[in-house]
C-alpha cells in the first residue's frame, strides 16, 4: 500500500518540477505548492490501493464461487472432485503472493516443447 502512495507522491512531484520547468520559473518559488502537488498524488495513490483490494477481492470471490459450483457439479454427478473435464486449470495458480505461476508444463507448452 505505502508504496503505490509514495510512488504517486513522487509523481506529484515530479509534475510539479516539470510545470516550473516548461515555465521556465525557478524552482525555490513557491515552496508550499510541492506539498500540495505531493498530496495529490499521495490521495491518488491512496484511492488506486483500495480500487485494486477491491477487484483482487472480487477476483477472489468469484474464484471461490466457480470451485463451489464445480465441487458441487462433481458430487451431483458422481465423479471425484478435479476429474471432470475443465474442472481443473492445469499451470495457473491464483494466490496471495502472486497473481499469476505458471508452472513448467505450461511454460513448456507454450514454448512448444511438449
Amino acid at each position: 500500500m505505502v508504496n503505490k502512495i509514495l510512488f504517486w507522491s513522487g509523481f506529484g512531484l515530479a509534475v510539479r518540477f516539470w510545470q516550473l520547468g516548461i515555465e521556465m520559473r525557478p524552482f525555490h518559488h513557491q515552496l508550499w505548492a510541492y506539498g500540495l502537488y505531493g498530496g495529490v498524488g499521495a490521495s491518488f495513490g491512496y484511492w488506486m490501493q483500495s480500487v485494486d483490494d477491491k477487484q483482487m477481492r472480487y477476483l477472489r470471490d468469484t474464484r471461490d464461487r466457480l470451485l463451489e459450483k464445480r465441487r458441487r457439479r462433481a458430487e451431483r454427478e458422481g465423479a471425484p472432485v478435479g476429474e471432470q473435464e475443465g474442472a481443473n486449470v492445469e499451470g495457473i495458480r491464483l494466490d496471495e503472493t502472486s497473481r499469476t505461476d505458471v508452472t513448467e508444463g505450461a511454460q513448456d507448452r507454450i514454448a512448444g516443447r511438449a
